[in-house]
């Protein structure tokens, strides 16, 4: 008699950091629990909130969400956010797929089950364990969810040295495969950088595939207290970036390079050479020419890039 092979697992390890979310926590929460996929444990942690955040989250496990919710309360100071999820990322057994929850967004009934099939249908093109990260786009919302616009399209496909230049992985849209959250487990981010920006950076140094999804998949509030805003508006991200100037972004690109040549055995061939290329050009003429020798060495838009190359050739690096 032929036994029937056991399907792969599908479990999806959901994870949430909360400060000071009581406002728009149910909303998120009634979202996760409406998800088309069901097979999913919601891993959370408060990281010192003084709101009611925690007894929220709380009141839910032990109702709604009961035999779902796994609090992580090991460590009880502010971590921020990057932190946060960090420590989560550390904390949560192995599992087949790995997710970000914002405490203030909406999630498509969908979300998972679109983010899932995409990452088994990378899986067969990739059968032998490569780091892969799916992201998408977002309906762009005010504190009430009155859609204001859709997120940006991609205008070309997210690679390793675009990677370097601008996150294009929204958090509370990624999805991870095992092998990139083994890449994530003890591994933060440098300063400055936040977890979803980490991840794509990591996926993508180390040869895996980045999946971007052009379904909107998720209402992502925009209100007062966002750590990270987004607008769909050129003009207002060119105004943010101008009044940021030239020096904080590259002291995160140089940041980012430094960690990443930390650990060489995370990293594909081709990205090795382009981070130990990228430290050693530090002149003018070396930087022009590494620009010539990189071509997907910029970011999504023309004119996004030509602010990237001008900052990357003329910004004091010190």
């Amino acid at each position: 008699m032929t036994q029937k092979r056991a399907e792969p697992s599908r479990h999806v390890a959901i994870l949430l950091s909360l400060h000071n979310g009581a406002a728009y926590l149910d909303a998120q929460l009634a979202s996760i629990l409406a998800q088309t996929h069901t097979d999913w444990t919601l891993y959370w942690r408060d990281d010192a909130s003084t709101d009611g955040s925690k007894s929220q989250m709380r009141t839910f496990a032990e109702g709604p969400g009961r035999g779902r919710c796994v609090e992580i309360a090991n460590r009880h100071e502010r971590l921020g956010v990057a932190g946060s999820y960090a420590h989560l990322l550390d904390a949560v057994p192995d599992t087949p797929y790995v997710a970000f929850a914002d405490q203030d967004d909406i999630w498509e009934k969908q979300k998972l089950g679109w983010a899932v099939k995409e990452i088994e249908d990378a899986t067969r093109r990739h059968p032998n364990g490569t780091p892969l990260l799916y992201c998408a786009r977002q309906y762009l919302t005010n504190a009430n969810l009155t859609i204001l616009q859709k997120s940006p399209t991609l205008r070309r496909k997210p690679d390793f040295p675009a990677s370097l230049t601008q996150n294009i992985a929204t958090g509370h849209t990624v999805l991870l495969n095992a092998t990139t959250h083994r890449l994530l487990r003890n591994n933060p981010p440098p300063p400055s950088i936040l977890h979803d920006w980490w991840a794509y950076l990591l996926t993508a140094a180390a040869g895996g595939e980045i999946i971007f999804d052009n379904r909107c998949v998720s209402y992502y509030r925009q209100h007062a207290q966002n750590t990270v805003g987004a607008t769909g508006s050129f003009i207002r991200r060119a105004v943010a970036a101008c009044r940021r100037g030239p020096k904080a972004f590259m002291t995160i690109f140089h940041t980012n390079v430094t960690h990443l040549l930390d650990q060489p055995e995370n990293l594909s061939p081709p990205a090795l050479r382009l981070l130990q290329d990228l430290a050693a050009a530090q002149t003018f003429p070396a930087r022009l020419s590494l620009l010539f020798r990189y071509q997907n060495l910029k970011r999504q838009r023309f004119s996004e890039n030509v602010v990237f190359r001008l900052w990357y050739l003329f910004a004091d690096q010190e």
